[in-house]
């Protein structure tokens, strides 16, 4: 397994860093890859791994400004995998930042939130 994966961000594509040793997970940005599932196969995977011998503790923060539909789906089958890391005995916190007038991403968080059966908060971006 990678230690550490990271992407920059570029007009349609997220920050992705997930990286174990320095204990920081994030997507943050805007999220429009033409092919997201491509996009995020990389990510997914290393976090597939991750999950089989996880940190203790995982802080897991989304930032997204804008994302489309094939985005979301990927990244939720990534959040899902801390849902392992939990059955392989670390702990997990997931946090949705939105700003305040973005009602679609608040909704989207909480949508999110009730899929996951992991500890997920959602915190507003003043």
């Amino acid at each position: 397994m990678e230690k550490a994966i990271y992407f920059d961000a570029t007009e349609d594509t997220p920050k992705v860093v997930l990286d174990k040793e320095k204990m920081k997970f994030e997507i943050s940005g805007r999220s429009l890859p033409e092919d997201a599932e491509k996009f995020y196969e990389t990510a997914l995977n290393w976090m597939r791994n991750y999950a089989n011998e996880p940190s203790s503790f995982t802080d897991f923060n989304i930032n997204l400004e804008y994302f489309n539909s094939g985005s979301v789906k990927q990244v939720l089958k990534i959040l899902i995998t801390l849902e392992k890391v939990v059955k392989n005995g670390g702990k997990v916190s997931i946090t949705w930042f939105y700003n305040q007038d973005d009602e679609l991403m608040e909704i989207k968080g909480q949508e999110i939130k009730s899929i996951l059966k992991i500890p997920f908060h959602l915190k507003i971006i003043e």
